[in-house]
């Protein structure tokens, strides 16, 4: 069962499509204790870091997530989540993916870094799997992850940062799978088939 984490954080219905678009229906869940019968689990997230790690916290989540040994993905916000620390709002997270959230280094560039980007695959992994480096996906965000050896591609956007990160059985996408297309399809797929 793929299970789709709703904090209340993220509008879900277009991740939730995605993935039946590909013949799978997830749980949308909204309590703690559905991760138990969980195969999979998706972090999704828009809009600010404290205020999303506030939801969390409350709801009970972080124990659930932090003893969960099957494979987690974070999307967007939820991949930031998944990091050690955000300097929006100053907050430590999660601490499941090595390394931090700062805030893009855009120069003349338009903030939020906004529409379709290439992805620069750095190493094979199976979440990148039919994935090369002029695929592009979809961004909508100001803040992102460092590039570092958790990250299996990375994307160029007045700086590089972190497209695409692992760690154990913990991804994240800085990116819109759900809105990238076929690119966004596979990167989805590459999940549901992705053992660990």
């Amino acid at each position: 069962m793929l299970a789709i984490i709703d904090t209340g954080c993220a509008n879900i219905n277009s991740v939730r499509f995605a993935f039946e678009r590909l013949g799978i229906t997830p749980n949308i869940i909204t309590d703690v204790d559905q991760v138990k019968s969980a195969e999979r689990i998706i972090l999704p997230g828009v809009g600010h870091a404290s205020v999303a790690m506030d939801r969390l916290i409350s709801g009970g989540w972080l124990e659930a997530i932090n003893t969960f040994e099957r494979p987690i993905m974070g999307i967007c916000l939820g991949m930031q989540l998944l990091c050690e620390h955000s300097s929006e709002g100053n907050v430590n997270t999660l601490g499941k993916i090595k390394g931090n959230v700062s805030q893009l280094e855009v120069g003349q560039l338009t903030s939020p870094h906004m529409g379709w980007n290439n992805l620069n695959v750095l190493r094979p992994h199976a979440l990148t799997k039919g994935v090369s480096s002029d695929d592009q996906v979809y961004f909508v965000h100001s803040f992102a992850h460092q590039v570092n050896d958790c990250t299996l591609a990375s994307t160029q956007y007045g700086q590089e940062f972190s497209a695409i990160v692992a760690q154990d059985n913990i991804a994240g996408m800085q990116f819109h799978p759900e809105r990238s297309a076929k690119v966004g399809a596979r990167l989805l797929q590459n999940f549901l088939d992705w053992q660990i």
